[in-house]
């Protein structure tokens, strides 16, 4: 015989036992429900009735301290409670909705009559104090009869929750005790139906089940231990433990499939993390060269087995420079044209080797290639500005890697976001750092950099030599001519001292009309054929004002070299006070310190 004739035999046999069980289970519910509501009815009218009581005593208390304390504000309390309270036909009715017996009810309107008098005695003792007859008010509201009253419907009340309880109590047991015996039903016939069931269980597990089960036991245990390396049983039997079988087989796969996603997920977790902190160390960068090795360093490992390079724009040439590589490209160069690249042409990511046909990039060398290599181009942009492009190449055959999009995306943007932060951070400093109308580096920046050449200076035993000009007469020029015409002289003389000096020399606008020239490795005599050429390029100048001639332009030079003149610490200050002997001399002339005698330096 089959498993499932067995089966179909037993199920009916449990169905109708089932049938069975729940319908006195259903039973039991209903006795289960009628217990509820008569609960829920007693607990409405014992609310109902304590609202009686407890008016009846508020009024009485308000009446009384009226009469007491005469305070109105007692009287204000009695009228607006009293207001409040319902007539006695409606008290009753609502009661009445709630569940009360006729009996109980006869009971309850007695107490709400007696009430109804105590009001009735209450209103005319107000109107006898109100007369100012407060014996007669107090004899009535603290009279014996009065009391005598109060008590009366206080009772009824309380003869009313008394019959209240015995009816409710009466029928929580009766529904309680069917209750139980329903549910004792319930229990027998889930007893048999579970004793059918075991006596089928043991004969299907005696006959048919036992020995496959333990051999699926043993594969499902190692399933759980996560070892889908096990083979499960092969069950040639069309019944259920050949279909138990089958679906273990399919877990298994399920399973190795699920392995083989974690693990996907695993790594993709891991490159998401190397991102997150490739994204924070390339913000913390302050120049090209720490964001270049955050990008060699941490790009490997979050795309392996993919080759690049790292370009930026250069702007005054419109050509893209490499800063650094990884993993050693092969087929791009080291320099090109924003032309020569696609991605940079359409401003979109760009690969001519993928799933369809596209031009390859002029700064790809395809001359040693046998086929076109597989390569990615991604623009570097932000805030709508190319900054530079990141290149890619696999190492493989093509078609044998995937280039992962949605980390190139997200480097790529990071990537341009850092360069474009680091540039915004370069044009910041670079305006803290220079005067805004000459061009030249600023007071700040020469602050910052004094004491680095002093340093150096010392530590190499070499020269040091400052120049301190400043242009003669230059209020006469702002007092004749105006501010824009100072700016206009201010900007010359800006002008020639950066094209007459070398580049490893540095110009300061030091403040107002002084400029300072600092001059590392010059002796004096160097420095005073510089100095009296400078003096000859700015007298030379001819500036014109809106069509009107300035005249000539000179200026006054102090010269300080260390440690021919002073010692380093003493250059700024020895400097300054030469120029001021050069303008004393009568301005438009170079002054060297002089060195004091016995070898000591002048200051």
């Amino acid at each position: 015989m089959r498993l499932a004739t067995i089966t179909n035999w037993t199920y009916g046999a449990t169905v109708l036992l089932t049938i069975v069980s729940g319908t006195t289970m259903l039973l039991s519910s209903r006795a289960q429900e009628d217990e509820r509501v008569a609960v829920e009815r007693r607990f409405a009218l014992d609310r109902a009735t304590e609202r009686l009581a407890e008016d009846v005593f508020r009024l009485t208390d308000h009446a009384r301290q009226y009469l007491n304390t005469d305070d109105a504000a007692y009287q204000v309390l009695y009228t607006r409670e009293a207001a409040d309270t319902d007539k006695l036909e409606e008290r009753l009715r609502r009661i009445a909705e709630v569940g009360a017996t006729p009996g109980e009810l006869a009971v309850l309107r007695e107490g709400l009559r007696w009430a109804d008098s105590l009001r009735d005695e209450q209103t005319e003792a107000l109107a006898a104090q109100a007369d100012g007859n407060t014996p007669r008010a107090r004899q009535i509201l603290f009279g014996a009869e009065y009391q005598r009253e109060l008590d009366r419907a206080i009772t009824m009340v309380e003869r009313f929750q008394e019959q209240l309880d015995q009816r409710t109590e009466i029928k929580i047991a009766e529904a309680t005790q069917i209750s139980r015996i329903w549910r004792t039903t319930s229990e027998v016939m889930l007893a048999i139906t579970a004793f059918l069931f075991l006596c089928v269980l043991y004969f299907v597990f005696k006959r048919r089940v036992l020995r496959p089960v333990v051999r699926l036991s043993d594969v499902v245990n190692r399933l759980a231990a996560q070892d889908y390396g096990v083979e499960p049983p092969t069950c040639e039997d069309i019944d259920e433990i050949g279909d138990m079988a089958q679906a273990i087989r399919v877990f298994r796969e399920n399973g190795i499939e699920r392995q083989r996603l974690e693990a996907v997920q695993e790594t993709e977790r891991a490159s998401r993390a190397l991102l997150a902190r490739m994204t924070q160390r390339m913000q913390g960068c302050d120049s090209l060269e720490a964001l270049t090795y955050v990008v060699r360093r941490f790009v490997p490992e979050i795309l392996p087995g993919f080759a690049g390079r790292l370009y930026v724009l250069d702007p005054d040439s419109n050509r893209l420079e490499e800063t650094g590589n990884w993993l050693a490209p092969q087929h791009s160069g080291h320099a090109f044209s924003t032309l020569d690249c696609w991605a940079l042409r359409r401003g979109l990511p760009h690969r001519p080797a993928g799933e369809t046909i596209d031009v390859p990039c002029s700064h790809l060398d395809l001359d040693s290639a046998d086929e076109l290599p597989d390569t990615l181009c991604l623009p570097l942009i932000a805030q709508r500005q190319t900054l530079g492009l990141i290149y890619f190449e696999s190492r493989k055959a093509r078609g044998e890697q995937r280039f992962p999009e949605n980390y190139l995306h997200m480097l790529s943007e990071n990537i341009g976001l850092a360069l474009s932060n680091l540039r915004l951070r370069e044009r910041l400093q670079a305006m803290a750092l220079t005067d805004s109308l000459t061009g030249l580096s600023n007071r700040r920046n020469f602050e910052e950099q004094l004491p680095l050449a002093l340093a150096k200076a010392e530590r190499e035993a070499s020269a040091l030599t400052f120049l301190m000009l400043d242009i003669d007469h230059f209020k006469r020029i702002n007092d004749g001519f105006g501010h824009e015409a100072g700016d206009t002289v201010l900007r010359a003389v800006g002008a020639t001292l950066r094209q007459a000096l070398r580049e490893d020399t540095r110009i300061f606008r030091y403040g107002g009309e002084e400029f300072l020239v600092m001059l590392p490795g010059t002796d004096s005599e160097q420095a005073m054929e510089r100095a009296e050429d400078l003096r000859a390029r700015i007298g030379a100048l001819e500036m014109m004002h809106h069509g009107e001639p300035l005249g000539p332009v000179t200026v006054s030079i102090g010269l300080a070299t260390a440690p021919d003149h002073c010692p380093t610490a003493k250059l700024l200050r020895t400097a300054d006070a030469t120029l001021y002997r050069a303008k004393d001399l009568g301005r438009n002339r170079v002054e060297a310190a002089l060195p004091r005698k016995n070898g000591r330096r002048a200051s």
